[in-house]
């Protein structure tokens, strides 16, 4: 089962009211389970993944100091928001030393990536789905971040 499978699967268990899901396939255990609260638990005996339920608003935080101190944001009922796709660790480059993807003033194109996401060791390149210009970087680096989470404010081209 690829991760795009897994994560049709979490976005139809939060839709839901089923409790927990477990499916066994080719020597590999997924198992999927709703939380009322937002903590995540992840349980590894065998590849496991366990989620909560869509995440509660979180309070922006700026990437940086010198994220805060931009120019006044457009009005905020424009803005488009690129969300995580999955639970994981929010990093925005590839690696230390490397460059770090997007920035907020720079223009984004569909398909372009803006981050990674760290889920069960596995490192994820999350791409946008919106073209614009990046207003605000709503997630500190290396944080986690919940399944369907606001990561970045996006201004529409």
């Amino acid at each position: 089962m690829d991760i795009k499978q897994i994560q049709e699967l979490v976005k139809l268990i939060n839709k839901s009211n089923i409790g927990e899901l477990t499916i066994e396939e080719e020597g590999s255990k997924i198992t999927i389970k709703q939380k009322k609260d937002p903590a995540q638990n992840v349980v590894a005996s065998a590849p496991v993944y366990a989620t909560a339920p869509a995440p509660q608003a979180a309070a922006p935080v700026a990437a940086a100091p010198a994220a805060s101190k931009e120019t006044a944001a457009p009005k905020a009922d424009n803005l488009l928001t690129i969300k995580s796709p999955m639970i994981g660790t929010f990093y925005r480059q590839s690696g230390p030393g490397k460059p770090i993807f997007i920035n907020v003033g720079d223009d984004v194109e569909v398909g372009k990536v803006v981050c990674i996401i760290e889920a069960m060791k596995l490192f994820n390149e999350i791409e946008s789905e919106v073209k614009g210009k990046i207003v605000k970087v709503l997630v500190e680096d290396a944080s986690p971040v919940e399944y369907d989470q606001p990561l970045f404010l996006v201004e529409p081209a």
